[in-house]
C-alpha cells in the first residue's frame, strides 16, 4: 500500500511538473514559431521562412551589440562595487551595516519608471551624459547592484569570513593580501550567482531603460517592444528568436563555469600535487607577507671524553 501511495505521489508531482513547464515555455515556442512563419494569422501553412530574422538583424543589430555592451559594463561596475560592500558589511555586522543592506534593495522595491524618473532630475541637466549609453548603465547598475551584494554576503555569512579573515592575518598577510587570496577563492560561488542575475536582468531590463534611452542608445529590450509596436508581428516575433539567441548561449557558459568552480571547490584535492610514494617531504613555507630569513640547524654535540 505504501508503494502505491509512493507511485500516486509521484506520478502527481510529475504532472505538477511539467504543467508548470508547459505553462513557461508554450508562449515562448509560439512566439519562436510565429516569427519562422510567413504569416502568423494563415499558420505554419504558410511555410516556414527566415526573412523575418534577416530583417530584425538588419534593422536592429545595433541595439544588441549595445545591450551586450552594457551589460558586461554592468557587471564590471557591480563587481567593483558590490563585492568590497559585501566584503565589509560581512566584517562588521552591526545596525548600521543592516540599514546600509536595505537600503540597497530599494532600487529593486520601487518601480524602475521611478528610479529613472528621479536619475533624470539629478543628472538631466547634464546634455554629454543624457544622450550616452552611460546613463543607462548608470540606471542598470544601481537596480542590479543589490543582487550581488546579497550574493556575496550570504556566502560570506555562511563560510564564517571573519574566522578565515583572522586565520590569514594570524600568519602575517595584509587586507590586501586577505582579500585577493582567502576572500575571494572562498566567495566565488556567490558571485559567479551574483554575476548571472546581473547579466540577465541587465539584458532584459526594460522599464528603466525605457525612461532613459533615447532614439540613439535603444537597447534590446527597448527594440522589441518598438518592433512589436509598429510593424508586423512576426518582425516582434523574429525579435524575440535573436534574443534567445544571444542569451541562451551566454548563460549556458555562466552556468558551465559556475558547475566548474564547483565541482573545484567540492573536492580541492584533486588540484594539488601528490608527492612520488616512498620519499618524504617536508615544506615550511614562512607566514604570507613576512619576511623569511635561512635558519641555520643546530650541530649535535658531542660529549668530551672522561678522564680517569
Amino acid at each position: 500500500m505504501n508503494s502505491v501511495r509512493r507511485g500516486y505521489a509521484y506520478w502527481a508531482q510529475l504532472a505538477l511538473t511539467l504543467a508548470v513547464c508547459a505553462f513557461m515555455t508554450v508562449p515562448v515556442a509560439l512566439s519562436v514559431l510565429a516569427g519562422l512563419t510567413n504569416n502568423i494569422f494563415v499558420g505554419l501553412e504558410s511555410g516556414l521562412t527566415t526573412r523575418w530574422v534577416q530583417e530584425v538583424w538588419g534593422l536592429y543589430r545595433n541595439t544588441i551589440f549595445l545591450s551586450l555592451g552594457i551589460a558586461l559594463a554592468c557587471l564590471a561596475c557591480t563587481l567593483v562595487l558590490g563585492v568590497p560592500a559585501a566584503y565589509y558589511m560581512a566584517l562588521r555586522r552591526s545596525r548600521v551595516t543592516r540599514l546600509i543592506e536595505e537600503l540597497l534593495m530599494l532600487p529593486v522595491a520601487i518601480p524602475g519608471l521611478a528610479t529613472a524618473l528621479g536619475l533624470i532630475l539629478l543628472y538631466g541637466g547634464l546634455p554629454w551624459l543624457r544622450t550616452s549609453w552611460v546613463f543607462i548603465l548608470i540606471g542598470h547598475a544601481l537596480f542590479t547592484l543589490p543582487f550581488m551584494v546579497r550574493s556575496v554576503l550570504a556566502i560570506m555569512s555562511a563560510i564564517d569570513i571573519r574566522t578565515l579573515e583572522d586565520a590569514a592575518a594570524s600568519l602575517g598577510a595584509t587586507r590586501m593580501q586577505r582579500f585577493f587570496t582567502v576572500v575571494l577563492p572562498n566567495c566565488r560561488q556567490g558571485i559567479l550567482a551574483g554575476a548571472l542575475m546581473v547579466v540577465t536582468l541587465s539584458v532584459g531590463e526594460f522599464n528603466l531603460t525605457w525612461m532613459l534611452h533615447t532614439p540613439t542608445t535603444q537597447t534590446l529590450p527597448v527594440g522589441l517592444a518598438d518592433s512589436y509596436a509598429s510593424m508586423r508581428l512576426e518582425i516582434g516575433s523574429a525579435y524575440t528568436i535573436v534574443f534567445f539567441l544571444m542569451i541562451i548561449p551566454l548563460l549556458v557558459v555562466m552556468q558551465m563555469v559556475s558547475a566548474m568552480g564547483a565541482r573545484a571547490q567540492r573536492h580541492p584535492e584533486q588540484d594539488t600535487p601528490v608527492p612520488f610514494a616512498g620519499t618524504v617531504t617536508t615544506s615550511l613555507n614562512p607566514p604570507v607577507g613576512l619576511d623569511s630569513a635561512p635558519q641555520s640547524q643546530p650541530q649535535p654535540q658531542t660529549e668530551a671524553p672522561r678522564h680517569a
